[in-house]
């Protein structure tokens, strides 16, 4: 029994630490941005964003003619916070409801995307179907720092500073962030503004999108954007202890999605996603706050 334990070190060595860690730095940022999203119930919006930003990638790209190169975090923004801005305007000035919105603005971009990858970027290795799917394998092929006789690969290293620059944004403008995510009114009146503070986080979850596309890429990645925030919400109704919880979650899910994927020898984001799954499918059940059967057993109680 123990060698099924043991199965992931043995088969990648050191890499399967560069694996696991890659994906909780990806899904760390992920869950604390994702909470907030689903406080917001604008989950959909980060679905909308990780499609739409192929276009400011690629634009970026044919100016810089680099695929490392930090202009494309900057045109992933810029893409993200246009189409935030799209649906806003569909939305208000239409009788077209916001999903509706959201269905017509990341469409449409994420085709504009691939229009101008197969027209402008044939030969450049800037493919749909990698920045879908992700190629979360590759991160063992680079090269980087070395750090206590270890070799970092680089996009662990990008994706540190990613994770450390969240965790630091979320800390300072947490109050910020509670007051619009509840009440934009309330938010007003103590001097924010709303509005600005809304395009902000949708331009830095551009950035968070567009870091996890090596990795995870854009189909999955709404999977943590959703999943941690969607679980500890089931579990808790404090907003710092949903963070912290959506954060234990983007941790378990990452081990035990390397477990997964060596003993099906499949995909390492995908079983990332699927043991994410399956602690959401827990909190659904036994969540402390709105679990099925936490509430079955409550109403018990108060019956009795």
């Amino acid at each position: 029994m123990s060698e099924y334990w043991t199965m992931p070190w043995d088969y990648f060595g050191i890499g399967a630490v560069w694996l696991a860690l890659m994906c909780f730095l990806v899904a760390l940022p992920c869950s604390q941005l994702g909470a907030f999203l689903v406080m917001r119930r604008m989950s959909l919006v980060g679905d909308a964003i990780s499609h739409s930003v192929l276009p400011g990638i690629v634009i970026a790209f044919m100016f810089v003619g680099d695929l490392a190169s930090p202009w494309l975090l900057i045109g992933a923004a810029f893409a993200g916070l246009l189409v935030t801005v799209i649906i806003e305007q569909i939305h208000r000035r239409t009788r077209i409801k916001q999903d509706s919105a959201i269905g017509i603005a990341f469409t449409s971009l994420f085709a504009l995307g691939v229009v101008m990858l197969n027209v402008y970027l044939k030969k450049i290795h800037l493919d749909a179907q990698c920045i879908l799917e992700g190629q979360i394998g590759d991160v063992l092929n680079y090269d980087g720092p070395v750090v206590l006789g270890y070799t970092v690969p680089e996009p662990i290293v990008t994706m540190t500073v990613v994770c450390l620059l969240t965790l630091l944004l979320v800390a300072v403008f947490y109050r910020v962030l509670l007051l619009t995510s509840f009440d934009s009114g309330l938010a007003a009146s103590f001097g924010y503004r709303p509005a600005i503070v809304h395009y902000c986080l949708m331009g830095f979850l551009s950035v968070v999108v567009v870091a996890a596309f090596q990795a995870v890429g854009a189909i999955l990645v709404i999977a943590l954007l959703i999943l941690p925030g969607a679980t500890a919400y089931l579990c808790t109704h404090s907003m710092k202890l949903l963070l912290v919880l959506a954060g234990l979650h983007a941790l378990i899910s990452s081990v035990a999605g390397i477990y997964i994927n060596v003993w099906i020898n499949g995909s390492q984001s995908a079983a990332t996603v699927v043991a994410g799954l399956a602690l959401f499918i827990l909190a659904w059940l036994f969540g402390p706050a709105d679990g099925v059967v936490s509430k079955a057993w409550h109403r018990r109680k108060v019956n009795i």
